[in-house]
């Protein structure tokens, strides 16, 4: 059977990427789908979380509207990675001169660099699990305040 549009089958990979830079903290983004190709490269302060510096590279796109979103990501220049974070990244990615995708990469990278805050000078992995734990306690479900 011959499908009719892309998302009558439709797969989108977004997978994330942390590591140590001179700066401090890289994380990375991509995503792939058939209409996009998206890199997403973001440099926070190891030991506040405040974003240094925020790019987006655009390989493919369903318009070319979508390059524009780069004057956005220089809005995230400074913010603090923590409490608010949702609300800044709705403020700056949402509505019409936004966009979704964007916003949703980062929601999904931007948390990890609070894991990589925690896990730092780690290197036993048990130990690490325990440390995260404890640095996040309070954050989510997995890591409950009263335990």
């Amino acid at each position: 059977m011959q499908q009719e549009n892309a998302f009558e089958d439709f797969t989108r990979d977004i997978s994330y990427r942390i590591f140590r830079c001179p700066e401090g903290i890289a994380l990375t983004a991509t995503m792939k789908d058939v209409f996009h190709d998206i890199f997403i490269e973001i440099i926070v302060a190891a030991d506040n979380l405040r974003i240094l510096s925020a790019r987006v590279n655009f390989f493919k796109q369903p318009t070319d509207f979508c390059q524009e979103i780069d004057k956005a990501m220089s809005l995230l220049v400074g913010t603090v990675i923590g409490k608010g974070l949702n609300k800044r990244l709705l403020e700056i990615f949402g509505g019409g001169e936004g966009c979704g995708n964007i916003r949703t990469m980062l929601m999904g990278l931007l948390p990890l660099a609070l894991n990589a805050k925690a896990a730092s000078g780690v290197k036993d992995q048990n130990e690490l699990l325990e440390k995260i734990s404890k640095e996040l306690k309070g954050s989510c479900i997995g890591y409950p305040s009263n335990y």
